[in-house]
């Protein structure tokens, strides 16, 4: 079964000129070496303002293997590496970041492991190179997103990693706009195994994450997995109501028993703040629940394709596995625009 196995490698980008020669050299290394094929490459290229996408047009011209989707903006990572599972062809689809953090080289090994009969492999980091307060961060929200989570996701597990076609044909299924991939794989199930990487640093340029980015996507994926934030209102809200039911009773056994009268005028106020402060923080809580679900009513595409480049597409129509002709029935805004770029190609 594995004998022709192709290989999907899923690249989105985002203004990564400098590090896009190197880590089209390195990739198109580790797939010269690998059996089977054809392999591609399919980078998405999340409206970057640099020469990027130009960089990547020329490539195209001169590797077959090489496809590049142009989102019309910056959509974020998780669409664009959505753009990506929709228009991978491969048996197996691997994800990888541009800036080469995460190392082509480890791809042979994560072949090898589906070759076992693994449908996911992901990679658990080790030993980062950022910062300290930054590592201290994700080391704090791994282990409470697993806290929270309904399901069980593996610790330090990011979006990199090897899927099964089935497996992606799974996650496409998925309509979510606020999207955590690296738990959708999770929920999604078979047979998955992590493996241990050591995380380098950036060949070169700037991360394109930004600190309130990073706390959207950490808030993503906690109010994606879990409702533990909704329900710790209502037990803090009975534990509220239990201290001043105490706290009544007590006022009453002074007054009648010990003939006092309670005072405390600077502890009431402390607490109408405290407990005011608390009932804003949880309307925010659930208002990020209904902020999510209004995202959803709306039913606005992930992403929009500006233009598709690469010689794969004109040679796609009649391949059934391609997303122009999907062997689940699924009918997407991608499945159709690829069939129509297809058709365009074709003709041209």
């Amino acid at each position: 079964m594995n004998a022709g196995l192709r290989i999907s490698v899923a690249v989105p980008v985002h203004n990564e000129e400098s590090v896009l020669p190197e880590s089209l050299r390195c990739i198109g290394r580790v797939l010269d070496g690998i059996p089977g094929g054809p392999h591609e490459m399919l980078f998405v290229d999340d409206g970057s303002s640099d020469r990027t996408l130009e960089i990547l047009e020329h490539a195209a011209a001169s590797d077959p293997r090489i496809m590049v989707v142009a989102l019309s903006r910056n959509f974020g990572h998780q669409p664009a590496l959505s753009a990506a599972l929709d228009y991978a062809t491969g048996d197996v689809v691997v994800i990888i970041d541009g800036d080469l953090q995460d190392p082509p080289a480890i791809i042979p090994e994560l072949v090898e492991r589906f070759r076992q009969g693994y449908d996911v492999v992901y990679t658990q980091r080790k030993k980062r190179k950022e910062v300290w307060w930054l590592r201290l961060c994700f080391f704090l929200f791994y282990r409470l997103m697993a806290r929270l989570s309904d399901i069980n996701l593996p610790l330090d597990a990011g979006d990199c990693g090897l899927m099964s076609r089935r497996v992606v044909d799974e996650l496409r299924r998925m309509p979510e706009h606020n999207r955590y991939l690296r738990g959708m794989r999770t929920w999604v199930g078979f047979r998955q195994i992590g493996i241990p990487v050591e995380r380098p640093e950036r060949h070169s340029g700037e991360s394109k994450y930004s600190p309130l980015s990073r706390l959207k996507f950490a808030l993503d994926g906690i109010f994606a997995f879990s409702t533990v934030p909704i329900r710790a209102a209502s037990l803090l809200g009975l534990c509220a109501m239990g201290l001043s039911g105490a706290y009544a009773i007590y006022t009453l056994y002074a007054k009648l028993i010990l003939h006092q009268t309670t005072r405390g005028f600077t502890a009431l106020i402390l607490t109408m703040t405290f407990l005011s402060g608390v009932l804003l923080f949880f309307l925010g809580i659930i208002g990020e629940y209904v902020g999510r679900v209004y995202e959803e009513i709306k039913a606005r595409p992930l992403y929009v394709v500006s233009r598709c480049v690469g010689h794969a597409f004109a040679r796609r129509q009649g391949r059934n596995s391609s997303p122009a002709s999907r062997p689940d029935g699924l009918d997407t805004a991608a499945t159709r625009q690829l069939a129509s770029v297809t058709d365009r190609d074709a003709k041209a």
